[in-house]
């Protein structure tokens, strides 16, 4: 979710560029199932461009018709989507449009939010009744206790009436994919890392003379040595993957990771490349702690029977969200009950 608002945000500042006046969508609630879930937003500016998507396509016609009153009065309204007979999802959406015009503040303190990767909360005040009502409108909280309006005409909202009711949602910061390696089929995973809105961090080697635009889609390219690398922002929010595609490379950054705790370590090659390397590991330091072995994954991937450098990096980034959602990959058609997960990650 906080990819999806990074580029809301950046639609906002391209519209305000040329002097675009802009309205937030907000799914605050829904009755059965739908294609996405509370909490998803979209971004329209006076020319109708959209940034983002609350469905599949069928919905977002109807809230740029219905923006049309917002973008006029300012005044925000709700408006419900019954997909039941146009989706085929057999549920009702609850949208709140509101004028979005954050101060400066707010935009500094997103960034700074972004930097430090520390999560977010936003507040939404509506209710389910459609049309227009001055009291809708949403705010946003950071951890250093700045609270900001997403239209900064409407500085509060009154929490109070009988009419409010609140959808609260916090925004951790984005996925981050380290990838160690620099040959072809690291680019081809930073594209699918990069599309699924994780932040893509690529090491090489200092004297590797590739830049950042080598590799689109990167967020930033580290040229650091094993030995050189900042390990203490490696968390349960980070996967790695080595893929330097050189046994002993693979193998010291290996040991540069042995105390971090990602929730999720690759390793390209085969099966007994992987034993050989945990053996070595094991040979090196006895008194390992053993639960990293939990953490590593190799070969990394899942059977999906890849082989081009794209099926493999959709295969690895796969097995990572398979792992981060805490899911044994199966067939949807095999899974019994709701296919979406109760999950903001």
């Amino acid at each position: 979710m906080t990819h999806e608002f990074k580029n809301i945000i950046q639609g906002f500042q391209n519209a305000q560029h040329i002097g675009l006046k802009c309205v937030i969508a907000s799914v605050v609630a829904l009755d059965g199932s739908s294609y996405r879930r509370p909490g998803v937003r979209m971004l329209i500016n006076e020319h109708g461009q959209m940034t983002g998507a609350v469905s599949g396509g069928c919905v977002e016609k109807e809230i740029l018709r219905q923006s049309d009153t917002v973008f006029k009065t300012g005044v925000s309204k709700m408006m419900t989507y019954d997909g039941r007979y146009r989706l085929g999802c057999e549920g009702t959406l609850y949208i709140l449009i509101e004028r979005f015009d954050p101060e400066t503040q707010m935009l500094s303190a997103f960034e700074s939010c972004l930097i430090e990767r520390t999560s977010f909360k936003i507040h939404s005040f509506y209710g389910k009744e459609t049309g227009s009502n001055e009291n809708y409108g949403s705010e946003i909280y950071f951890s250093n206790n700045k609270q900001f309006s997403l239209n900064q005409s409407k500085k509060s909202f009154n929490h109070k009436s009988s009419l409010c009711e609140v959808f609260s949602q916090t925004l951790k910061p984005c996925f981050r994919l380290v990838i160690i390696g620099a040959e072809h089929d690291t680019a081809q995973l930073c594209l699918m890392g990069s599309s699924l809105g994780w932040e893509v961090d690529i090491v090489i080697d200092p004297s590797n003379p590739q830049s950042l635009k080598d590799f689109p889609g990167a967020h930033q390219l580290i040229h650091k040595a094993a030995d050189e690398l900042i390990l203490d922002s490696i968390n349960s929010r980070v996967a790695i993957v080595l893929m330097t595609h050189s046994y002993v490379k693979d193998l010291q950054h290996l040991i540069a990771l042995k105390n971090t705790k990602p929730v999720y370590i690759g390793l390209l090659g085969p099966s007994n490349r992987r034993e050989r390397m945990l053996n070595e590991l094991i040979e090196r330091f006895p008194l390992l702690d053993d639960s990293i072995f939990e953490l590593i994954y190799g070969p990394a991937g899942l059977n999906i029977g890849a082989e081009t450098p794209q099926e493999i990096a959709l295969s690895i980034c796969s097995e990572i969200l398979s792992v981060i959602r805490e899911q044994q990959p199966r067939s949807l058609k095999d899974k019994m009950g709701s296919i979406h997960l109760n999950t903001e990650t």
